[in-house]
C-alpha cells in the first residue's frame, strides 16, 4: 500500500519530469506565435488575441514545406507498411519456427541494430550509386526499411516467443496453414505491439536526417526535417519563422502518436519485448 507522502513525492517527480520536457516545446510554440523578428516581417500579415498566426502561412509558403510533408509522407508510409509487414513474418519465423542457421540469421538481424546509419551511409551511397538509385524515392525509402526491420525482427520475434503455445498447437491440429496461424491467430492478439511498433517506426523515418541528406539533391525529394534545415539556412536572421516550421514538421508525429496512444501504451506496459 503507497503512503500519502510516497504518492505526493510520485507527483512531484512526475510534475518536475514533465515541466522539463515540456518547456522546450512550449518556447519553440510561443516563439512561432510571437511578433516575428525577422527582416521583412513576413508573418505579421494574421494576428488573433495577439498570436501571430501568419507565421506558420508565411513559413509554409517561403519554405515549400507542402513539398516537403508529402515527400515525408510517402517515404514514412511506405517504410512503416514494408518494415511491419517484414518484422511480423520475420518475427514469426524465428520466435515460432526451428531451422538450421536461425541463431546466426538472428545474430544478423541484431548487428542492424546495433550499427548506426553513419557507419553505413557512406558504402550505401556507392551501393546505390551503382544502381542507378542515387536521388530516387527508392534511395531514401529502402535503407530506411532495411534499418527499420532489424528492430522489429527483435521486437516481433520476442512477443511470438512469450505468446501462448497451446493456442498454435490447436490451429495446427485443427489444420490451420502456417499463414492463417500468423495473421488470423497470433496477429489480432499482437495489435498492442504492432502499432507500438508502427509507431516507433513513423516517427524513426519522419525524424530521418542523414540518409536523405546524403541520398538526394532534388528539392522535390526532401523530407520535412531537412527542408527546415535548409529553411533555417536562409532564415538566420531571425528565430520566429524557424519555430514555425518547426512546429508544421512536428505536427504530423504529434498527430499520429496521439491517435494511437491508447494502442501504443498498451504495447508498451505489456512488455511486448519480454522473453
Amino acid at each position: 500500500m503507497i503512503s500519502r507522502a510516497e504518492r505526493l513525492a510520485n507527483y512531484v517527480i512526475l510534475t518536475a519530469f514533465a515541466a522539463f520536457a515540456l518547456f522546450p516545446i512550449l518556447t519553440i510554440v510561443s516563439a512561432a506565435l510571437g511578433p516575428d523578428d525577422s527582416a521583412g516581417a513576413a508573418g505579421q500579415g494574421l494576428s488573433v488575441a495577439g498570436l501571430h498566426l501568419g507565421n506558420f502561412g508565411a513559413a509554409w509558403e517561403i519554405g515549400q514545406f507542402g513539398t516537403y510533408l508529402r515527400t515525408s509522407l510517402m517515404v514514412s508510409a511506405f517504410v512503416v507498411v514494408v518494415s511491419v509487414v517484414l518484422s511480423i513474418m520475420s518475427g514469426y519465423a524465428f520466435g515460432t519456427m526451428r531451422f538450421r542457421g536461425q541463431s546466426v540469421l538472428f545474430y544478423l538481424f541484431l548487428l542492424g541494430i546495433m550499427m548506426p546509419s553513419e557507419a553505413v551511409a557512406v558504402p550505401l551511397y556507392f551501393d546505390l550509386r551503382t544502381l542507378g538509385l542515387i536521388d530516387t524515392f527508392w534511395s531514401v525509402a529502402l535503407p530506411q526499411v532495411a534499418l527499420s526491420v532489424a528492430f522489429g525482427t527483435f521486437w516481433m520475434r520476442a512477443y511470438f516467443r512469450a505468446s501462448s503455445r497451446a493456442i498454435v498447437e490447436a490451429a495446427r491440429i485443427d489444420g490451420a496453414s502456417t499463414w492463417r496461424i500468423l495473421w488470423q491467430v497470433l496477429a489480432p492478439p499482437a495489435r498492442p505491439a504492432i502499432v507500438t511498433l508502427t509507431v516507433l517506426v513513423f516517427m524513426w523515418t519522419w525524424n530521418e536526417f542523414l540518409i536523405p541528406l546524403i541520398m538526394v539533391t532534388s528539392e522535390s525529394l526532401r523530407t520535412a526535417p531537412l527542408g527546415l534545415a535548409f529553411f533555417q539556412g536562409q532564415y538566420t536572421s531571425g528565430f520566429t519563422l524557424l519555430a514555425a516550421g518547426s512546429v508544421i514538421v512536428a505536427t504530423p508525429v504529434v498527430i499520429f502518436y496521439l491517435f494511437l496512444q491508447r494502442h501504443f501504451i498498451r504495447g508498451l506496459l505489456q512488455g511486448a519485448v519480454r522473453e
